[in-house]
């Protein structure tokens, strides 16, 4: 019976290293993939004179409008961080600070703070006011550009 159990236990003792050996090897992977990457997956700042460009020359879009003072907009900004690199490639992201770019807030009609701008081939497509969880935006930039 103890032979039994040893045999036992040394068979979960593989499992468990097994797995262990995958999870290493897709870590690596992971982060070979972010150091190999060519595109800047970082979120970019625009104002009142870049953001047309912006969103023009970019495919798809999520723009971050926010303004410092805003306690919401700060538990946005790391969130949207996180999404910026899950859809490098696919979706570019950028921040607006409503404050410093009164022109393009009042012409998008910008009354609440944070407000998310989707944008597919520089034509508004989505927008969504207020502070949601990571899998609800995820769920919506899916949505918005049929990714």
């Amino acid at each position: 019976m103890a032979d039994n159990n040893f045999a036992d236990d040394a068979e979960d003792t593989n499992i468990l290293d097994d797995e262990l050996s995958q999870l290493r090897k897709q870590r690596l992977l992971d982060i070979e993939k972010r150091l190999m990457k060519d595109e800047d997956c970082s979120v970019t700042s625009i104002n009142d004179l870049t953001f047309r460009e912006f969103v023009k020359i970019n495919k798809h879009v999520v723009v971050d409008m926010w303004a410092e003072w805003c306690g919401p907009c700060r538990r946005v900004a790391p969130v949207i961080e996180e999404l910026s690199e899950e859809f490098c490639g696919q979706v570019s992201f950028a921040k607006c600070n409503t404050d410093e770019s009164p022109s393009i807030t009042n012409e998008l009609m910008i009354t609440a703070i944070p407000t998310l701008l989707f944008f597919s081939g520089g034509e508004i497509c989505d927008r969504l006011a207020g502070a949601y969880p990571k899998e609800n935006l995820k769920a919506r930039i899916i949505s918005a550009f049929q990714l």
